[in-house]
């Protein structure tokens, strides 16, 4: 296993999957000049398929953003959930192993069942939904394929260029007199734009796992009430899904600088939203 101690950020050769995501796309305007795979150039479920596209591109640092994000749908695509969240992401891990590659990943805060009011980043996992559990593999196997790793864990992403709860709620706020929320789930809003940027520091940083989000906890509700006017608080059990959400799941980061509050960064993706609105 080949493993590069030190690369200068800013003339490294950098590769990302799932370039055309919320995330991916924010990725690609801190890495412009990196090689972008969208879900139309490959399916990172072709084990064959990762590792001839890492190995082509001969890149120093592997980004994946690629994954199945719909929490809910997870419950009824538990198949398409372990292939893309759980397997795919160890095939990326043997492609940088086999290039010597450095790989960031992204997984989240829903590994954790949320009975603690925070979590390490060396806490113990114990996922309640689908989801959780096909992030949580997708770790695991990630672990087992490559040393030089660095695994992110985020929570409550929101930003341009894909579905998220700020422009939910800002469209059903048009829709209906009330909109409901729930108030007894706690976590930390992020910010995608925040993430990555945040991605290129990391990226020079020790081998492991971090748990980076913007900072500043709140309810699903609170989060809402900074959107918009016409919100509702209500108990889970008012409002139930088909997948389990943990109570609390709010990611501690101990390992590295913090973001800024979770309102400051709400305030400037408004801003940006309306400008893209206007023009």
């Amino acid at each position: 296993m080949v493993y590069r101690k030190s690369l200068v950020v800013g003339k490294i050769k950098t590769l990302i999957f799932g370039a055309g995501g919320m995330l991916g796309t924010e990725l690609c305007r801190v890495f412009p000049d990196a090689v972008k795979l969208k879900h139309i150039d490959i399916d990172i479920r072709d084990k064959e398929a990762v590792i001839e596209s890492i190995s082509r591109a001969g890149p120093d640092v592997v980004i994946n953003a690629a994954a199945y994000t719909a929490v809910d749908a997870c419950e009824d695509n538990q198949e398409l959930a372990f292939e893309v969240n759980g397997k795919a992401p160890g095939y990326i891990a043997q492609g940088c192993s086999i290039t010597g590659a450095k790989l960031i990943h992204y997984s989240t805060d829903y590994i954790f069942d949320g009975s603690k009011k925070q979590y390490l980043e060396t806490d113990a996992s114990g996922p309640i939904n689908v989801y959780g559990h096909s992030k949580l593999m997708g770790e695991k196997n990630i672990i087992e394929k490559t040393d030089d790793f660095r695994i992110i864990r985020t929570s409550w992403l929101f930003g341009l260029h894909g579905k998220n709860f700020v422009d939910t709620m800002i469209k059903l706020s048009g829709q209906v007199d009330t909109v409901n929320v729930v108030n007894d789930q706690f976590g930390k809003p992020t910010y995608a734009a925040d993430l990555a940027r945040k991605t290129e520091e990391i990226i020079g940083h020790p081998p492991g796992i971090y748990h980076i989000t913007n900072e500043g906890v709140c309810s699903w509700y609170e989060f809402a009430s900074a959107i918009i006017t016409n919100v509702k608080p209500c108990s889970s059990n008012e409002f139930p899904r088909k997948a389990r959400r943990p109570k609390y799941s709010v990611l501690a980061n101990t390992k590295t600088t913090p973001m800024r509050h979770w309102k400051d960064a709400l305030a400037d993706y408004l801003n940006k939203r309306k400008t893209l609105e206007v023009t």
